[in-house]
């Protein structure tokens, strides 16, 4: 019963950190005409400090689903983690629209490393197919989630605080997601 409750408490962990990875794809959509406001940003500059953050998550994912499995799922989920973190710091501090974009490339680097070992992740620890299937729909569901919560976050956060808060959420719950991973997600790697 035990390594029962376990499996799903490691996967409340990953969903955890999962959902804040996918509310920051569509939380910044309600802050862009802040950040003209604020940063002067142009359109070009609004397009780059959108799409900075999904090219980057993109075009890593296969890379770090391999580094994953040759260094250790857990570590790789926990230097996700920290990145992604620290990226969302640096974005709720930046002054200007460059260090912006700069930073969601860094938080989109964070991001990649953190889905494909939370994925792998879930089949390791989840060994009967029936669990998996319903892990894998949690997580799914999770990622669904985060996307609607997102502009709503966002407009809940704009109405209340500056625009910087929009990143600076991420980081108490990343930290949780953290202490929580190094705690119950156990590690595995597949060289």
């Amino acid at each position: 019963m035990k390594s029962y409750n376990f499996r799903w408490t490691a996967l409340a962990v990953i969903c955890l950190a999962v959902l804040i990875i996918n509310v920051d794809n569509t939380i910044l959509n309600v802050a862009l005409p802040t950040l003209v406001r604020k940063l002067h940003a142009t359109s070009s500059g609004l397009q780059w400090i959108v799409d900075s953050y999904a090219m980057v998550f993109a075009g890593l994912l296969l890379v770090a689903g391999s580094l994953a499995d040759r260094f250790g799922r857990k570590l790789l989920f926990l230097i996700g983690l920290a990145i992604f973190a620290g990226g969302s710091t640096a974005a709720a501090l930046s002054g200007s629209v460059n260090s912006l974009i700069v930073w969601r490339t860094v938080m989109g680097a964070g991001a990649a490393m953190l889905i494909p070992a939370s994925l792998s992740t879930i089949n390791n620890i989840f060994t009967k197919p029936s669990d998996r299937a319903k892990a894998i729909g949690i997580w799914a569901g999770t990622v669904g989630i985060g996307i609607a919560i997102g502009p709503i976050a966002g407009g809940l956060l704009l109405s209340r605080f500056w625009w910087g808060s929009i990143f600076l959420v991420n980081v108490p719950i990343a930290a949780l997601a953290f202490i929580g991973a190094l705690l119950i997600v156990p590690n595995s790697k597949n060289p």
